[in-house]
């Protein structure tokens, strides 16, 4: 490992778009196992989010509340260079079921291929919320169901405010 890649810092990816259950537990634990772990909010201009970047980092940082060395920030642009920005000897990913690790695998091994130093490092979420995905929950939201366990209240808001 490189002197400037770090593996006791992490980054967690996505479009948290919205955040849920399960990428917090992921991200609880995470913070756990790194002394710094960097929530990597993606601008996500190729998946059109429904929640504006600004909005989503203001989400994430509110339901992560004070949680020892997590940093919420923002990025644009591959994953790589986000660790390379700064310094993480890590991509903490999570997977909910076969098809996403087969994509995981994937997308790890090409990771490798671009920044050699960092390692890829997987976390289930815990069983109770591998069913939940940001798709889902955004559908859900739509139609009026309920998202009690799904996502946390003050996300329950921002989308009942976005409808």
């Amino acid at each position: 490992m490189s002197a400037t890649h770090s593996p006791r810092v992490a980054v967690f990816a996505g479009t948290f778009d919205p955040i849920t259950l399960g990428h917090e537990d992921v991200i609880r634990r995470g913070a756990m196992l790194f002394d710094r772990l960097l929530v990597a909010v993606a601008s996500g201009h190729h998946k059109s989010p429904r929640l504006p970047l600004a909005r989503r980092m203001a989400l994430c940082q509110e339901v992560l509340g004070e949680l020892p060395g997590v940093e919420v920030v923002a990025f644009d642009g591959l994953l790589v260079d986000c660790c390379r920005q700064h310094g993480a000897g890590v991509m903490l990913r999570s997977a909910r079921h076969a098809s996403d690790f087969d994509y995981e695998a994937q997308l790890a091994a090409m990771n490798r291929k671009l920044l050699p130093p960092v390692q890829t490092v997987m976390l289930l979420p815990e069983g109770s919320l591998q069913c939940i995905s940001s798709t889902l929950v955004r559908e859900i939201s739509a139609l009026g169901g309920a998202l009690d366990g799904l996502v946390s209240p003050a996300v329950v808001r921002a989308l009942s405010e976005s409808a």
